[in-house]
Parts: C-alpha cells; structure tokens; sequence
C-alpha cells in the first residue's frame, strides 16, 4: 500500500517484524497512518501461498518521523500480538555478521520484551529487543538483543551474565549461530584424546609409554571385546590442554606398532555427526559449485540406449568426465540422464548443438542441469509471468477461479509468435522467440491470446506440466468448496 506523494528525498525505511499471521497491510498502514509523511507500507507474503512471513516494511519521507515510530510503536501492540519495529539494514552482511548480538537464557516469567529491553538499554542504543514466546504468550525465558555496537554488547553481557533478575540468574552471551553451536573452535581447551587404528599388539602399557613423553596422563584405556581383545582404538586423558594439543601435533599420523594411528580430539557423539554433516555439506557444495555449468541434462532418449552411447555421443564436444542414464529398480531406462563435461565452455557447446538433434530417431532436450529447487523456483517464476501477462493480474489470485478457464473479457496480452510445433526442437540460434533455457521469450511480437492459444504455447514448454497440476489442484479445492 503507498500514498501519493511528489517527494524526491530517499525513503526511511522500518522493518516490522513479530506480525500476527492475519496482519494485512490495511492493518499496518492503519497502525502507522498517525506519522504524516507515511509513504508505503508492505506486509512479505510467501510467492506461492499469499500467506504472511510474519514481517513487513514501513516507508516514510522523514527520517525524523522514522525514529519517532520506532519509539512510538516498537513492541506496539497490533492484533493481539506485540511487534518489534527497527530500522531496516539493507545490507544483508550486517544482518548476518552477528555484530552486536546477545542471546539471553534462564529468563524470569515477568520478563518481557519492553522489561528486557529496559535492562539493557543502559549500555548503548539497542536496535532490536526480542523476548521469545510460544503461541499463548508465554515466554519461552530466552530471547536476543541486538546492539547498535560490538563494545555496547561485550558491556552488557560482563555486566548481567550470572546477575539475579527475577529470583532467577540470568546467562548473557555472545549469540553463536545455530550452524556453528556444535563445531569445536579451532581455539578449543581439551585433554581427552581419541585414538584409533592401533596395533592388536599395542598394550596400554606401551601407549602410556609413548604419549606420557608429552605431559602427565590422568587416565588411559584400550577398549576391549568380551575375548579382551583390542578393538583397535583408546583413550588418553592429560592433565593440562597444552600437553593433550602437543600429543596430537607430533602423534597423529605417525606409526606404532604396524599400524599408522589417528588421534584426534575426544568427541561426543551427537558433535562428531554434526562435524561428519558439516564436511559432507561443504565437499557437495564445493562439487555443486565446480560442476553446475559443467553437467549437461538429456531427456527424450531412447529406451535401447547405453552410457557408452551416450558418451561417444556428446564427446564430439569436449572431454566428458562422466555420463550416466537414469534406470528405474528392474534396471530400465528412465529416458534421461546426464553428462558432465571437463568445462563449461564445452559444455555450452554440447548444448547449443544437441538439443533438437535426432539421436536413434529421437528428438533430444539438452540443457544445462539444474538443482530441483532451482528447477521448481524457474518454472515458478515463468508461470508467474504468464498469468500475470495474460490476466492482467498477480499469478495467485486467492478465492478466484484460473484466469485460464475464465479470461477476463476484452484483455490483450504481450506473447511471442504462435508455437510452431514443428520447429520444438530445433538448435536455439534457429529457433525465433525462443531463449536458451528452453522457455518462450514473451518481449517480442504481440498478438490476442485466447485461452486456447495459451495452452497450446504452454503444451511446447516445461511450464506445461507444472501449470497442469496446479489447476488441477485448483479444480479439486473448487469442487470440495462447493
């Protein structure tokens, strides 16, 4: 929602955050319509659903009006629901560095987010106070206090960690993401080592002898089976962290025994499966980085065909790395598959040449490969552009039937020249309207689309398929509805 208004000076801008789930931004404007210079007011909606994210943004001319709203209406209550309102930082950077950000546990019942806020405000300007809630409002007796300044931060938590508010002692601490929690730092104190791949005739006798060189061992084991036969791997507690660090430096990948061992830090075994998943994470997406323009996608292939085909196929092209066809449990092709090239310029190449091409008296699709998510994001968008091209309006048009079964008289929209079903597979430098990931390019020619029109453009596109399911789905809402 905006109100009109000739100003030229750059919008203050407030993000709204804690909105009830039935927040619209008639409800937002309101709540704010008291600050004169109110230029727009907007609630964030999920693309695909139109329901609330839970935050929104509110725009005005004057910075001064700006910082008065955030007195005036931060943890202001709007449907029943008590909202945080602070200056919006567009870099997302700052947002994500952490900067400035305390996280507070062990919360007494009384306290709320205007008393949490009022305890801290005395060490500099707080941004952003949050006491968590469940869905009743009561608190969860943790909450985050974003500072304005690292120093306003490290003041406040020296000052109230471990201070007594409410009959209950407060923990205030630097807020750590969720992602890192588990990691050890590489600063970490520890004394337990973990040893493996030890020789079956290594005695504990002998491990004391060897790592005793460097500290003094509180305690050492072996583990044992029920035989009393090694299993392979140990324990080593030292006294102090430095001694424990140095055993790792100088043993780790040295011989005893037969054997080279491994000895690492001690872990739990919930962080140690947190660290295999973190390593794990960053190998894939370090591949996803070095292969996404690199793997090329190929469907409408036929059901006789073989890797090895395929392989001498597209390495007219370049050096292909792997080539794999998808088969289903009995072992039968899919009808797709993928090859990964040497480069992406290769790559490229393969693409431009092959899709359309006939391959065993079939007609191939080749395009770069894609992760689903991004798959399903592209052809939402696409199917957004369309309707929205075609009925003059947003793509999710909540409690209205399609637009598709019931057009809007009179419309003109902007399409690219009637599909030629016989040009579907030519090579992309012939095909006229057409872009290279496959999708009609809608900026060039018009003509009067009729509903008919549009299903026959959309028949010869990926978005055929998505479009399909979703009317269907809004077909069958329809029919429970009535």
């Amino acid at each position: 929602m905006a109100v009109s208004t000739t100003a030229t000076a750059p919008l203050a801008s407030l993000y709204v955050g804690d909105l009830h789930q039935d927040v619209t931004d008639a409800h937002l404007f309101d709540a704010f319509s008291e600050f004169k210079s109110l230029a727009s007011v907007r609630v964030c909606r999920d693309s695909t659903t139109g329901r609330s994210l839970g935050y929104g943004y509110v725009n005005f001319i004057s910075p001064q009006d700006a910082s008065q709203a955030i007195e005036g209406k931060n943890h202001f209550s709007l449907n029943s629901k008590a909202i945080r309102v602070m200056l919006s930082h567009r870099d997302p950077g700052a947002r994500r560095s952490g900067i400035g950000n305390v996280y507070v546990k062990n919360l007494s019942d009384s306290i709320d987010s205007v008393k949490l806020q009022e305890m801290f405000q005395k060490f500099g300007n707080v941004l952003s106070c949050k006491v968590v809630t469940s869905d009743d409002g009561k608190s969860k007796e943790y909450g985050f206090v974003q500072f304005e300044s690292e120093i306003s931060a490290n003041a406040a938590i020296e000052k109230l960690d471990g201070s007594t508010v409410g009959g209950k002692k407060m923990y205030a601490g630097k807020f750590v993401k969720k992602s890192d929690r588990s990691l050890p730092s590489p600063e970490a104190k520890y004394t337990n080592l973990y040893i493996k791949n030890l020789d079956p005739g290594v005695t504990e006798e002998v491990l004391k002898e060897k790592f005793s060189e460097y500290g003094k061992i509180i305690s050492l084991i072996i583990s044992k089976d029920e035989n009393g036969e090694s299993r392979g791997f140990g324990f080593v507690n030292f006294e102090n962290p430095d001694d424990a660090r140095h055993a790792v430096e100088a043993m780790h990948g040295s011989r005893l025994g037969s054997q080279v061992i491994y000895v690492a830090r001690a872990q739990k075994k919930a962080e140690r499966e947190q660290m295999l998943h973190y390593q794990f994470d960053e190998k894939r997406k370090e591949r996803v980085l070095k292969y996404q323009t690199s793997n090329v996608y190929v469907k409408n292939i036929g059901d006789d065909i073989t890797d090895d085909q395929l392989r001498e196929y597209f390495s007219q092209w370049g050096t292909i790395t792997s080539a794999k066809l998808m088969r289903d449990d009995k072992g039968m092709s899919k009808g797709f598959g993928f090859v990964c090239f040497s480069t992406p310029e290769e790559a490229i190449k393969a693409v431009n040449t092959f899709h359309g091409s006939m391959f065993h008296q079939k007609p191939l699709y080749v395009a770069i490969a894609q992760r689903k998510e991004e798959r399903q994001a592209q052809l939402l968008l696409k199917f957004s552009q369309v309707m929205r091209g075609f009925a003059g309006q947003s793509a999710v048009i909540p409690g209205r039937y399609s637009s598709l079964y019931y057009p809007v008289p009179g419309v003109s929209t902007q399409f690219a020249a009637r599909p030629r079903p016989g040009m579907m597979y030519q090579p992309f430098g012939m095909r006229p309207g057409w872009g290279a990931d496959g999708y009609a390019n809608y900026s060039i020619p018009a003509f009067n689309a009729s509903p008919f029109h549009l299903v026959s453009l959309l028949y010869h596109s990926d978005l055929y398929g998505y479009i399909k399911n979703k009317l269907l789905c809004q077909n069958e809402l329809t029919k429970n509805l009535t």
